[in-house]
């Protein structure tokens, strides 16, 4: 839950240090003193869009920080441990603005992106404002809200991803069969170019090992003459270089007397007659035995003039060929009865059909239930908020026209009908303003009770609305903060009665600057504030002795 909230600089809030508690807590004052600045400041906290019109007059910089206990929110731990930003059981979301309009974002002191914070938030804190009035007008609201009911957010997730899924195989598909004759000449072609460097049949590396044979076989004689020449230095004549070196040793050899000081030498002459000696002798043997064959080169250049004019045609180069070569057999297995022929991709539609239908079908199911019991808990609420004869229907529509869409099997729309045996019609063509604010804060309510977000926000959700009615929906509020944490923005005095906590905020002018204030009340600050509420500037006895006793009845009515 959220324990405090510190703001800076932000809007006409030169410094706001706020304590939060557990149970509803209310915010009241005068139009225009600030009430707001709690719940943007909150909003931006959880990555709300910013502006340099945010910061304070005459600041360089807004700076919001707040804290949440989540010591029991599971989710939100996970998510820390996930992104390695945990921190003992306390989590710190900050958003620091500039007066030039661009914002950092941190969790837990440390730099993050905008997105982490919205993401983090949704699992801390969820805002229902007074502008969810007319978003309540759209149906995509109306899934939305169904699944969030149903508890089935994940599997309506599942459902798009499979949808997706089968999207992007028909797409595939239909553009493989209005490319049908262009894929068959290609076809045609790939099966003629692998056909031909199959016959080919090039191995890797064949080609440097023919062209060294080539080198080789054409400088036969050369080489052969100059090997010969080789061997008759090393050991055939009184010129040879074994004959020269053996004369060195025997001279060496018929000294009169040792000298240690020639040992070495000696030791390394003997090495080298013996080195020279073997030297003559392969290359004695390499010569005998090396064949000079016309017919072998003549088949080797024919192989290298093959391959060459192959890396021609293909404009590469010779040693790309068997790579080239792996590719065609890649692309024909897929167009030939692979992965992109029309009878796989056909097979896969169908597979990926079936995935989708299975989800949405148990999705639909959820859905269905969820609608029932839905239906059941916002009809007691619309009666509690003096609604009995208005009937609320979540109506789910069956898709009929043969393709899935991306939300499921059918479309989701709520009606409504004012009276009994009128027919329900969609809430843009029945409810009126105050009545569509009745409903709205019904469906709330009913999604908030099944919500696991521990801090609920309720923004002037009470527009609109007056009298008994008005006491109805302090005591739902309460009911929701007794269960968690519930902040709410409220003109109704009966609605602040009832609150846990009450924060009033107030603003004054200093040297011609403006100020927002905000103070926790006690019991008789509540007191004061709840009067000034009912009976505006001038407060009586009268107001005095009505305000006591509605705060006392509030306080004392447990729900």
């Amino acid at each position: 839950m959220l324990t405090q909230l510190t703001v800076s600089n932000y809007a006409i809030a030169e410094r706001v240090e706020l304590q939060f508690n557990k149970g509803m807590t209310a915010l009241t004052g005068e139009t225009g003193a600030g009430k707001s600045i709690v719940l943007d400041a909150l909003g931006l906290a959880m990555g709300g869009r910013a502006d340099a019109g945010a910061v304070r007059h005459g600041a360089k910089r807004a700076d919001i920080t707040a804290t949440f206990d989540v010591s029991g929110i599971s989710e939100a731990l996970q998510w820390l441990e996930n992104h390695e930003l945990d921190d003992d059981s306390d989590c710190i979301l900050r958003r620091v603005i500039s007066k030039d309009g661009r914002s950092r974002a941190y969790i837990n002191g440390q730099p993050c992106p905008l997105a982490h914070l919205k993401d983090l938030g949704g699992l801390l804190m969820d805002i229902h404002s007074q502008h969810q009035h007319q978003s309540l007008l759209r149906k995509e609201t109306h899934r939305k809200l169904i699944d969030e009911f149903a508890g089935a957010e994940d599997l309506a997730g599942q459902t798009r991803e499979a949808w997706k899924a089968w999207n992007q195989i028909r797409t595939k598909l239909s553009q493989r069969q209005q490319n049908a004759e262009e894929s068959e000449a290609r076809l045609q072609l790939l099966r003629y170019q692998v056909e031909e460097l199959d016959r080919l049949a090039l191995e890797t590396g064949e080609q440097t090992q023919l062209e060294q044979e080539q080198a080789q076989l054409s400088q036969a004689d050369t080489i052969l003459h100059s090997s010969h020449q080789a061997a008759l230095l090393c050991t055939e004549d009184e010129t040879s270089a074994a004959y020269l070196i053996r004369q060195a040793l025997q001279q060496l050899e018929q000294l009169p007397v040792a000298i240690p000081a020639l040992a070495d030498t000696i030791q390394m002459l003997s090495e080298a007659q013996i080195q020279i000696t073997e030297a003559g002798d392969n290359l004695r043997h390499f010569v005998d035995d090396y064949e000079a064959d016309p017919a072998r080169l003549t088949d080797v250049e024919e192989r290298l003039s093959a391959i060459y004019q192959m890396a021609r045609k293909h404009r590469i180069n010779p040693e790309e060929l068997p790579e080239f070569q792996q590719r065609l057999r890649e692309e024909l297995a897929e167009l030939d009865g692979g992965e992109g022929s029309l009878e796989k991709l056909e097979a896969e539609l169908d597979s990926q059909r079936k995935g989708f239908d299975e989800l949405a079908g148990q999705l639909s199911e959820i859905r269905a239930k969820a609608a029932v019991e839905l239906d059941q808990r916002i009809a007691g609420e619309l009666a509690q908020l003096s609604m009995p004869t208005m009937q609320f229907v979540t109506h789910l529509n069956r898709n009929n026209q043969g393709d899935p869409a991306s939300h499921g099997l059918e479309e989701i729309e709520f009606l409504v009908s004012a009276n009994p045996g009128q027919p329900a019609r969609p809430l843009a063509k029945v409810a009126s303003g105050g009545e569509l604010s009745r409903i709205s804060l019904a469906i709330q309510v009913v999604v908030a009770q099944t919500s696991t977000t521990p801090t609920l926000i309720f923004d002037e959700v009470d527009v609109g609305i007056g009298g008994g009615t008005a006491e109805v929906v302090g005591k739902l509020l309460r009911a929701l903060g007794d269960n968690g944490q519930v902040i709410c923005v409220t003109h109704l005095p009966q609605v602040a009665a009832q609150c846990h906590q009450h924060l009033f905020v107030s603003k004054f002018t200093l040297q011609d600057t403006t100020y927002s204030k905000i103070e926790s009340l006690d019991d008789q600050g509540r007191i004061s504030e709840v009067a000034r509420m009912l009976g505006g500037v001038d407060m009586t006895d009268h107001t005095i002795a009505h305000a006591t006793e509605m705060f006392s009845k509030g306080q004392a009515t447990h729900h």
